[in-house]
């Protein structure tokens, strides 16, 4: 519905833009409007209606083009689908009675008319006569065209009428009404018009005059008249573009004809046989196709109705001797024939007759005419027993002239008769193909005289067919035997055809059924002709055959399974006539050959049988005298004289040796050469006689050979070579080649048949002599080129003398395959030696030499090879191609590899115990190299190898593998390598492993980069499959090898990084065995020691276990808290293994603690470096040897786990940076670097740090001093964690470090007072409750006076655990511990100083009751210590100085010093000494004169001091201090000691001090002044 919609919307708007006239084309409109009613069922009726309104119009309209005219007639016309009635009543209306219509309406009429017949014939009537009042009117010749196309549709329309009005829908119509109306129209226009026409109208005419007279023929009454108008019809033959439809109306005319059974006129019936004749057989011009073919079409219409008269016509214009119309006429036949008129079939003698007039004419065309009307004649059966044999007989004899014609010399510009020649060959081999035996009548045609064709040489190409006709005629014969008693088909006489005998039968199908070896048709044809046919060959043969054939017919190939079927045939029948016989025929077919053919082959063998299978000796030896004396009747006399003799030694022996040294003996060589020169006839010379004698021996009985070998053959052969090397009794240097070749042939035959012998106590005598020739002919070839077969032939002749008695020696066999190789091997490239040929041929000839050349030293090397017995000689006979399968040259290696491949493939039997490691390790890397031929025939050596063992891989995997060798890819190359190495690798034997990895380590040093890449490979992938499988005692030897490789290997990136894989992957398998091996190497390592550590940890896959083995290596080596060297080597190891970034999260706190360790236990240490090893090394420029120190070495490797860790989380940086590992190796400071490394442990990776201290535990009570020492600082710095006392076994880490803190080692004692010190940080509850444990401990190392590290860290270690203490914790140790803190005030360290004043000042908050006096007094005592030092060197102290006085004035009530202490903690600079000491003094004058005196007298201890600042401090307190003094501490004052104290100072080195004194002494005396004192 939607479509309809469509549709009518797409009319609607077409209909409203044919309203418009501008820029509209209404061509297109029309054009679309066809397509849209033709492709629609139902149009509205409104639509229709406009549509024909719209399109009479425009068709009527002058004014539009005269296309868009006919496209609106289309329309109309297409428009009567819908609405019949309303066009035609539309068209009508505009064709009225006298008045000369638009010619578009009467062409619409027409149209409708043929259209529509059915709707049309009932308007028929009113048209015609409206029309016929219309034809006076028309005097333009479009207008009477156009009349005339009219006249035609209608007398088409009612003719269809006439013949079908059955199956019209209304009652009949009388139609004789409507023909006379076609009758009266045609005759005005016949009579008026048709005289005085234009080529324009004539054709119009023409076109209607077939369907008008084909009409008028159905009345008898107007029959008379129609014919009478033909002859007009055949008069307008003139124009070529009238021809054709002047032809057609004559074939509507002819077929009206035959259907209303209308007789032809004679004369009519010979003029149209004559102008169709005419049309087919144009000349000169060729007729045009079309009309060509209407006019066969025509004669089809005469053959039927008129046979015999078209047949006698057709006889007597083929006796005209016309090509053109000969040509014509066997082509009309043939396409009557192959209409197959059944009327034809009465007049098929004619046809015969007809086509033996012209068998004789030698026109091509003619001939290929003739032919194909043969051809179809058979395959329609219109062949006669009586005369179709020369038509068969034709077939054949075109095929041999035309084969004649074409062997001939051809004339220039002949290309056109050499193509005719061929074209008539094909088709005569085509008809053949075509034939069918079997269709009616044929039988009797053909046999049996279809065999005389099978013999004759000129015949030979027809074969494929000719056997498939005999063999379809008697297998239907066989079959008629087997349905009815008694056949008929074949029993026709052969009149006076001479049928072939037996013997040449079998002769000539025995010779064509070798050619099925070469996939010829022919060949199989004969073999299957053979099959059925013995019994026409001989009687005695059915058995025989029916038993032998199928065995023949399975390979198809090869001529000794004929030769000995034609032997049990020739017994089998036992009559030496018909033996005779056939031997004669046999040589009658010589010359039917070519003497390079498989069939003249053949026949020199199948002669040289016959004779063998004839027992009359006298005519046996007759033949062969014949065959010495005229050779040339056999074609080459070389060949074939050489295989009849030999063939017929097979049961004359004697024979054939008597007659051959009788013809020897009698022969003058010499003078029948001279003979033949001159009378042009060949005879045999001593060469072609020293070829008879190998061939003689090579075929004879073996029975019978040995006994004759050696006087009889072989004493003739070297006789007769011996004569041909010499002229005029000399010696030749330079031999004929033709000479040698032959010589080497009969050497190589007799060579053969010895072995063939099979006579194990035979031992030929001249084994020796012969090989001597054969190396000579070898050594005598050029090196730089190949242009003769003798090194080929002589290699051959060379291997099976090898096979005889007496055996040769290893020796000889190594200097024949030597000298054979080095003549081979280095030949040129073969694209090189082929250039030394002038032709293609010559380059083809030097490549088959170098082919054959090659195989046959690889068969040599392959039988001298695996006859040996031993597997040792073996080997040294492989050994001698080593060189050439490494050689630099391509072309070289190319050789070596394919003789390789001929010697290890192909079901070899190698001695037991033959090693193929070795070889597999030479021969794996090449599957890889270069060249495609290399890669195959090395991966087809892999292969055989594995055969040889006797263990078949996967082989057709292999083999599908190899041949994707073939690719270029060199990534494609290394996978399919990869693949073959996988297979084959698990199946290297054990002991064999060493062998292959030797290779392949000495072929990563030599070879060309992709082979390298294959041998990584190779390596890794035996690794793999066999590394698990072997002992740590083989792999210990691979590593000591690989080892040996490394230096050169260095040199060479990419092989070293497959042997670091190597090595990587045998320490997957035996990591221990690997670990134990490198440790063996000497300390420092070399740069291959530590390459192969850093490649195994490289290894993701064994990385964890390497450096687990270490960890468990050196907790051995360890054990005894002692380091050896193995110790150090497993550091060294370690530290090469964790700076390739392996992950050592796992083993950290043991790698940590066992090193640290180390580091401890070698502090100090020198030890002696082992001496280099003896190996081969590269040594780099300024490379030397370093001298080894543990320590050191053991640091590093530290250092570097500790970077790791830092990486990985585990640590964190120290503060002491880069210093700490310095500090660590260094005895005097290592606890400092222990301590620092110690801060550096990740506190959060609790698990981590718990193991460690759990590792380290055991430290605390080594026997290693340095141990203990390492432990404890290590501890001293972890027991300020909390979050450990918390989760790890401290408790008893403080019970031992309390105890250190006694040991007479001052620097443990340090540092377990450390431990103990900073215990108040991580356990303040265990300070607590083990503080008189702890504070005795620590007290007592302030008396360690010889160490201030002791004192010092005592002291830091009590401000530490004071401050978790109170008054009355401390009270018993409190006098003490101010008495020992006060006299570190001036101690040289600065540390120590400062860490005294600390600690006094924590004291002053633990002083309570019971002390107070007690501390203000010594608070007075120190006071003056905490002055000067105010201005002490290190500002640290200084500023303690300053916080400890503000803690102790208000122990003494000087709260009034406030403020001039204020001064010194405004975070200003200090105040000028004087100024403060002044001020200071002012103050203290007004409340205490007593401490003022107590700060004098203490003073003079300080002038002395080493401190510059102190002194010059003292002496400013000094001059204070007696500037304030009451006048009665100034007389207590020691004027002339302080007078004498402060002149010295004047002298003092530093300024400073010299004017603090002067100042100072100054004030003295002016106070002794005010007092009235003399000085």
């Amino acid at each position: 519905f939607l479509y309809i919609l469509e549709t009518f919307g797409d009319i609607n708007l077409t209909l409203g833009m044919l309203n418009i006239e501008d820029n509209i084309s209404k061509e297109d409109i029309y054009s679309h409007l066809t397509s849209i009613i033709q492709n629609s069922d139902i149009l509205d009726d409104a639509i229709v209606q406009r549509l024909i309104y719209y399109a009479s119009k425009d068709m009527r309209d002058n004014n539009i083009l005269r296309e868009t005219r006919m496209l609106a007639g289309e329309v109309l016309v297409s428009l009567a689908a819908h609405d019949f009635n309303s066009v035609m009543y539309e068209v009508q209306s505009n064709f009225r009675i006298l008045e000369l219509p638009d010619e578009f309406i009467v062409l619409a009429l027409a149209e409708l008319a043929t259209s529509y017949v059915s709707q049309s014939i009932p308007f028929m009537m009113m048209t015609l006569l409206t029309m016929q009042t219309m034809l006076r009117l028309a005097e333009d010749e479009g207008m009477k065209a156009v009349f005339c196309t009219a006249l035609e549709k209608f007398s088409k329309a009612i003719y269809k009428y006439v013949n079908h009005w059955r199956d019209f829908p209304y009652p009949r119509l009388d139609a004789n009404r409507l023909s006379d109306k076609i009758f009266m129209l045609f005759r005005y226009i016949m009579e008026k018009w048709a005289p005085i026409t234009s080529p324009m109208q004539t054709l119009a005419i023409v076109k209607a005059h077939g369907p008008t007279v084909s009409l008028l023929l159905h009345r008898e009454d107007l029959c008379d008249y129609a014919l009478d108008q033909v002859p007009w019809l055949l008069n307008q033959y003139k124009d070529k573009e009238i021809d054709f439809h002047v032809t057609q109306s004559l074939k509507q005319i002819l077929t009206a004809v035959v259907l209303y059974d209308t007789a032809l006129p004679k004369g009519l019936r010979k003029t149209i046989f004559i102008n169709l004749l005419h049309q087919v057989c144009r000349v000169p011009e060729p007729p045009v196709k079309e009309n060509e073919i209407e006019a066969s079409s025509c004669f089809l219409i005469l053959a039927h109705s008129n046979p015999a008269d078209l047949m006698e016509f057709f006889d007597e214009q083929m006796r005209n001797n016309n090509e053109t119309t000969r040509m014509g006429i066997l082509n009309l036949l043939r396409s009557a024939i192959n209409a197959e008129e059944p009327k034809l079939r009465d007049h098929i003698t004619s046809i015969e007759r007809t086509a033996k007039v012209v068998m004789g004419d030698l026109n091509i065309k003619v001939r290929n005419s003739t032919l194909l009307l043969i051809q179809t004649m058979c395959e329609k059966c219109f062949i006669e027993a009586r005369e179709g044999w020369p038509l068969i007989d034709y077939i054949f004899s075109q095929f041999a002239m035309s084969n004649k014609n074409l062997e001939k010399p051809m004339k220039p510009n002949s290309q056109e008769i050499e193509k005719g020649e061929k074209s008539v060959r094909e088709i005569s081999l085509e008809v053949l193909k075509t034939l069918d035996p079997l269709v009616i009548g044929m039988p009797q045609v053909l046999w049996p005289r279809i065999l005389t064709f099978v013999v004759p040489a000129e015949y030979t190409g027809t074969l494929d067919y000719l056997f498939n006709i005999i063999r379809s005629l008697i297998m239907a014969e066989e079959r008629k035997k087997n349905d009815a008693k008694e056949s008929t088909a074949l029993v026709i006489s052969t009149g006076a055809v001479k049928l072939p005998s037996p013997q040449q039968l079998l002769a000539r199908l025995l010779v064509i059924s070798m050619l099925a070896s070469l996939g010829k048709l022919c060949g199989a044809g004969a073999i299957g002709l053979l099959k059925i046919l013995p019994e026409i060959i001989h009687p005695k043969l059915v058995d025989l055959w029916k038993t032998r054939f199928p065995e023949l017919l399975q390979p198809l190939e090869g001529t000794r399974e004929w030769n000995q079927l034609l032997k049990e045939s020739l017994w089998k029948i036992s009559d030496i006539a018909w033996t005779i016989q056939l031997s004669r025929d046999f040589k009658e077919q010589m010359g039917s050959y070519s003497d390079t053919s498989l069939e003249k082959k053949f026949l020199w063998k199948a002669l040289g049988t016959t004779l063998a299978s004839c027992q009359d000796i006298n005519f046996v030896s007759s033949q062969i005298k014949e065959f010495l004396i005229a050779p040339n009747q056999l074609g080459d006399q070389r060949q074939g004289i050489t295989s009849i003799l030999g063939y017929c030694a097979e049961s004359h022996l004697d024979t054939v040796l008597k007659v051959l040294k009788t013809f020897q003996d009698r022969e003058k060589f010499f003078v029948n050469r001279c003979k033949g020169i001159f009378s042009g006839k060949k005879s045999l010379t001593k060469t072609d006689v020293m070829v008879i004698y190998g061939a003689v021996a090579l075929h004879a009985p073996k029975g019978q050979l040995l006994t004759r070998l050696d006087q009889d053959i072989v004493s003739q052969v070297l006789f007769l070579y011996g004569q041909c090397s010499q002229v005029l009794g000399m010696s030749v240097m330079r031999k004929d080649m033709d000479l040698q070749m032959s010589f080497t042939r009969a050497i190589t035959e007799i060579g053969i048949a010895v072995h063939d012998a099979e006579d194990q106590g035979f031992k030929f005598s001249y084994k020796e002599v012969l090989l001597g020739y054969m190396l000579d002919f070898i050594r005598d070839e050029p090196l730089d080129s190949l242009a003769s077969p003798v090194r080929w032939k002589a290699l051959i002749a060379i291997r099976y003398l090898s096979k005889l008695k007496p055996q040769l020696s290893l020796n000889d066999h190594l200097n024949i395959l030597e000298e054979n190789i080095r003549r081979l091997l280095p030949l040129p490239p073969v694209e090189k030696l082929k250039d030394e040929g002038e032709t293609d041929k010559d380059k083809e000839h030097i490549n088959f030499l170098y082919e054959r050349s090659m195989d046959a030293l690889g068969r040599l090397l392959r039988t001298m090879m695996w006859d040996n017995a031993k597997a040792e000689d073996c080997q040294e006979m492989f050994n001698l191609l080593r060189m050439w399968l490494v050689s630099q040259k391509d072309w070289e290696r190319e050789r070596a590899f394919q003789i390789t491949a001929k010697v290890l493939t192909n079901d070899i039997e190698a001695p037991e115990n033959f090693k193929i490691g070795s070889l597999l390790g030479l021969l794996a890397p090449h599957s890889c190299d270069t060249l495609p031929t290399i890669r195959q025939a090395a991966a087809s050596s892999i292969i055989g190898l594995f055969c040889i063992k006797g263990t078949h891989p996967e082989v057709e995997r292999l083999q599908s593998l190899k041949e994707g060798l073939r690719c270029d890819d060199v990534q494609i190359q290394i996978k399919i390598s990869s693949k073959i190495a996988k297979i084959v690798s698990k199946l290297i034997p054990v002991e064999e492993i060493l062998m292959f990895l030797e290779e392949t380590l000495d072929g990563l040093e030599s070879l060309n980069h992709t082979c390298i890449q294959a041998c990584g490979t190779w390596m890794i992938a035996v690794l793999k499959e066999q590394g698990a499988e072997n002992g740590d005692l083989l792999f210990d030897l691979i590593l000591s090898m690989v080892y040996h490789h490394m230096p050169v290997l260095r040199q060479k990136e990419e092989s070293f990084q497959f042997m670091l894989e190597a090595v990587s992957q045998i320490a997957s398998f035996h990591m221990d065995a690997v670990v134990a091996n490198l440790l063996q190497k000497p300390l420092p390592f070399d740069r291959d020691t530590k390459t192969l550590w850093k490649a195994l940890a490289e290894n993701i896959a064994s990385s964890g276990k390497l450096l687990r083995a270490l960890t468990d290596k050196l907790e051995n080596e360890l054990e005894d808290d002692l380091a050896g060297t193995e110790a150090i080597s497993v550091a060294c190891a370690m530290y090469e293994v964790v700076s390739t970034g392996t992950p050592i999260t796992s083993l950290y706190p043991e790698v940590f603690t066992l090193l640290l360790k180390l580091v401890s236990c070698t502090l100090g240490q020198k030890m002696p470096t082992s001496s280099w090893s003896h190996r081969r090394r590269v040594m780099q420029q300024g490379e030397r040897q370093q001298t080894a120190d543990p320590c050191r070495l053991s640091t590093v490797t530290l250092k570097c786990v500790q970077t790791q860790a830092m990486k990985e989380g585990l640590a964190r940086e120290s503060d002491e940076g880069d210093n700490l590992w310095t500090l660590l190796s260094s005895p005097s400071a290592h606890h400092v670097g222990v301590c620092a490394l110690a801060r550096s442990m990740a506190v959060w990776q609790r698990g981590i740090i718990l193991d460690i201290m759990e590792q380290l535990f055991s430290s605390l009570t080594s026997s290693s001093e340095n141990y203990r020492i390492t432990g404890t600082a290590f501890f001293s710095e972890l027991v300020k964690e909390p979050v450990l006392w918390k989760h790890g076994n401290l408790r008893e880490v403080l019970v031992l470090m309390d105890q250190s803190a006694w040991d007479s080692n001052a620097t443990l004692r340090q540092m377990a007072i450390r431990g103990l010190g900073n215990t108040a940080s991580g356990a303040p509850h265990k300070v607590k409750k083990h503080k008189q444990i702890i504070l005795e401990s620590i007290i007592r190392g302030l008396y360690h006076l010889a160490r201030t590290e002791v004192v010092c860290e005592s002291l830091k270690a009590l401000k530490k655990i004071l401050e978790l203490l109170t008054d009355r914790d401390v009270s018993f140790y409190f006098k003490e511990i101010v008495l020992q803190t006060r006299t570190f005030f001036e101690d040289e360290q600065d540390d120590v100083r400062l860490t005294a004043i600390f600690l006094f000042e924590n004291l002053a908050s633990l002083t309570g009751r019971r002390w107070k006096i007690f501390f203000a007094e010594e608070i007075k005592k120190s006071m003056i210590s905490f002055l000067l030092h105010l201005w002490d060197p290190n500002p640290k102290v200084g500023a303690a100085c300053r916080d400890v006085l503000v803690i102790c004035i208000p122990f003494l009530g000087l709260q009034e010093l406030y403020g001039v202490l204020d001064h010194l903690l405004d975070g200003q600079d200090l105040p000028r000494a004087r100024d403060f000491y002044r001020q200071f003094c002012v103050k203290l004058a007004k409340k205490n004169q007593e401490i003022l005196w107590i700060l004098h007298t203490h003073s003079f201890t300080f002038f002395s001091s080493s401190w510059e600042t102190i002194r010059s401090a003292a002496v400013k307190l000094t001059d204070a201090v007696v500037l304030n003094l009451t006048n009665q501490y100034v007389q207590l004052l020691d004027k002339e000691q302080l007078t004498t104290r402060l002149q010295a100072l004047r002298q003092d080195p530093c300024v400073s001090v010299q004017r603090a004194a002067e100042a100072a002494l100054q004030t003295l005396l002016r106070r002794c002044k005010e007092l009235s004192v003399l000085l």
